[in-house]
C-alpha cells in the first residue's frame, strides 16, 4: 500500500500536487493553484481526484477550487479558520483531524504564520507531508497575518516529525532560498554542497522538490535556531531559539 505522489508546476513557480493511494485508487489534490495544470496531470495518469486538499486561502492555491469541483465533483478540505475564505469548502478541519485518501491517512496538523490558519497535512503511514507555505527547502513563508512566534511554533512542531518525512512544499523558492541561508550560515559543509545541487537542478529546469525533514534540519536556517555556528554569526549567543528565528526571518525579509 503507497501514496503515488505526481508533482507538477502552476503558475510561475507554485507546485501543484495530485496523489493516489494504490490500494484503493482514490486520488486528491494538494491546492489547486491554476486549472489547466492540473487538467493536464489528470490526463497525464488518469486520476481522477475526488478530494481536494487546502493548506490555506491564497489565491494561488484556491484559485481553481470552483472549477475543479464543477468538473469532478470532489470534496474540497481546508482550515476551519479560514473556512470563510476558501471558495467551495465541504469540509472544515482543525489540529488532530484525520483526512482520508483511500486507505491512506492524513492528520493535520495547524502550521500557522504564514497565514493565521494555514495548515499542514501529514500522512504518517507514507512518510509524506504537504507544509504548503510554512515550511519551505531552504525556508519558510512570509509572516502576512502573523507575529514571528507564531511561525516559530508552527516550525517547531514541523521539526518533531519523523527526520525521513518526504517534505513537498508550496513553491519553487529554493535556489534564492541557499543564497540567503548562505548569508546566516556560510561555513555549513552540506548547506554549501546542497546549494551548488540546486544550482545545477535549477540550470537544467528540474525542481528541488520534494525535500526531506533531515535535509532541512541540516541545513535549513529557519529550523537551525539552536546552531551555535549560526547563533555566533548573528550575535545571539544566549538569545531564545524564538528570538533567534524572528531575526533570521528579519534578515531575510530584507535580504
Amino acid at each position: 500500500m503507497t501514496l503515488e505522489i505526481e508533482q507538477f508546476m502552476c503558475r510561475s513557480d507554485n507546485f501543484g500536487i495530485l496523489m493516489r493511494d494504490t490500494e484503493s485508487g482514490i486520488a486528491a489534490l494538494v491546492d489547486a493553484p491554476e486549472e489547466r495544470p492540473i487538467l493536464e496531470a489528470v490526463e497525464r495518469t488518469g486520476w481522477k481526484p475526488s478530494l481536494l486538499l487546502i493548506t490555506h486561502h491564497h489565491v494561488d492555491h484556491v484559485e481553481a477550487n470552483l472549477a475543479l469541483k464543477e468538473r469532478f465533483g470532489l470534496t474540497i478540505v481546508g482550515p476551519a479558520k479560514e473556512a470563510e475564505k476558501i471558495p467551495g469548502i465541504d469540509r472544515q478541519v482543525k489540529e488532530g483531524d484525520v483526512v482520508r485518501v483511500g486507505k491512506q491517512e492524513a492528520r493535520v496538523i495547524e502550521t500557522p504564520g504564514h497565514t493565521a490558519g494555514h495548515i499542514t497535512y501529514h500522512f504518517a503511514g507514507a512518510g509524506v507531508a504537504f507544509t504548503a507555505d510554512t515550511l519551505f527547502a531552504l525556508g519558510c513563508g512570509r509572516l502576512f497575518e502573523c507575529k514571528p512566534p507564531v511561525m516559530y511554533e508552527s516550525l517547531r512542531k514541523l521539526s518533531e516529525l519523523p527526520l525521513e518525512t518526504v517534505i513537498y512544499c508550496g513553491h519553487e523558492y529554493t535556489e534564492s532560498n541557499a543564497r540567503f541561508a548562505l548569508s546566516v550560515d556560510p561555513t555549513n559543509s552540506a548547506l554549501k554542497e546542497r546549494a551548488k545541487t540546486i544550482e545545477a537542478l535549477r540550470r537544467e529546469g528540474k525542481p528541488t522538490l520534494p525535500t526531506t525533514l533531515a535535509d532541512e534540519m541540516a541545513t535549513n536556517p529557519f529550523l537551525r535556531w539552536h546552531d551555535t555556528i549560526i547563533r555566533r554569526n548573528l550575535g545571539m549567543e544566549n538569545a531564545a531559539d524564538a528570538e533567534v528565528f524572528a531575526e533570521i526571518r528579519k534578515r531575510k525579509d530584507l535580504f
